[in-house]
Parts: C-alpha cells; structure tokens; sequence
C-alpha cells in the first residue's frame, strides 16, 4: 500500500459535552457556539492542506467539524465504523463519580484488560475495534488518497489509534483528547507512527 497522512480530529463542543454528559452514537447531538468556533480555527489554520477525501462518521458534529473543507467540494465519506462507541443505558446521563459508580466500574474494567465487557445495553472497545477494522482496511486500500482529514469521537478515536499503531486496546486511555483535537500520523504503507499528538495549537490562534 502506498505512504499516506492522516489528520485524525475529534468533532467540536456540542452541548452535551459543555454539561458532561454522555453522547455515545446514539445521540446525534449537533455542534454548540463553542464547538463551531472550533471548527472555524481549525479550518483557518489547514484550509491550504491539499486533502485528498475528508472521511467522517454518520453522526452530524462530525460533518459539522469538517464542514468548511466540504464546502471546498472535497470528496466526503460518511463511515458507520467511525461512529463512537454506543454506550447503551448511560447515553444521555450526566456522568460523575458519585452518580455513576457503574459506568466508572467498567472503564476500570476495560483498563484492566477486560476490553470484551460490553457496557450495559451498548459495545464493548472490541466491539468498536471490529467494526473501525472494516473502516481502516477501506480508507487503506484507496490508493489514490494520499492525504486524509478524518473526523470522528472521543472513545472511538482512542480505540482507532490503539488499532493504527498496535497497541494493546486496555491502554486506549492513554490517547488523551480534546475538543477538535488533532492527532497527525504518517502511514508507510505498512505502519504507522504519529507526529502531532493531541494537538489545540489551532484553537489558540
């Protein structure tokens, strides 16, 4: 396979972020004021990046993130591998330690090795590894896309980076992120190693 540079951003604010709670893919929760500003800072600092595809999840504060790119006219492909993970019962609860010993309970799980457990109603971090598995080999094989802007979520983009650089998925929460967050990798065409990590320079501008 050919070499290829992959800018890999988390979608912007939305409301349920600003409050902590848990979106997941089941709610399509659009972009807040903040997050579009986010959008705009990152646009403005790699509006000149020759992109060949802009690929993004199915859920609209992906596409909202990215949406100044399209309106280029860049090729676009909504990807349901790239969904976040679906978080069953806790989609839509404010999440804290005190009001959710359960939902904290099953990260630790999931650190401690146990990346099977599904949490209650939703997928477990293998569940999501399979299905961005289809979604990898797919971006992959376009050997024609040399350079890749992908936006997708938080859980799911830890997940994604333990599968591009082979890491153990119970060390997923080493991937820290933010907001529109860039994580930039180069692909050899065999492996992949990152260049920017967790990178907000833009939204300081």
């Amino acid at each position: 396979m050919k070499s290829k540079k992959i800018y890999l951003v988390r979608h912007g604010q939305t409301d349920y972020n600003l409050r902590g709670v848990v979106q997941g893919s089941g709610i399509d929760a659009p972009l807040n004021e903040t997050g579009r500003t986010q959008a705009e800072g990152f646009f403005q600092t790699y509006k000149d990046v020759p992109f060949d595809k802009v690929y993004t999840s199915t859920l609209q504060r992906t596409v909202q993130s990215v949406q100044k790119f399209l309106d280029l006219g860049l090729p676009h492909e909504q990807l349901s591998g790239l969904n976040e993970i679906n978080w069953g019962t806790r989609e839509g609860m404010k999440i804290t330690p005190e009001e959710d010993a359960y939902y904290h309970s099953v990260i630790r799980e999931w650190q401690n090795g146990n990346t099977t457990l599904r949490i209650e109603g939703g997928e477990s971090p293998q569940d999501v590894f399979d299905r961005q598995k289809v979604a990898l080999e797919h971006i992959l094989s376009k050997e024609d896309e040399e350079l890749i802007l992908i936006c997708m979520h938080g859980r799911a983009m830890r997940v994604f980076l333990c599968q591009m650089l082979n890491y153990p998925l119970h060390c997923m929460d080493l991937f820290e992120h933010s907001n529109l967050c860039l994580y930039k990798l180069s692909y050899t065409g065999s492996m992949f190693s990152i260049e920017n990590f967790n990178d907000i320079c833009h939204l300081q501008a």
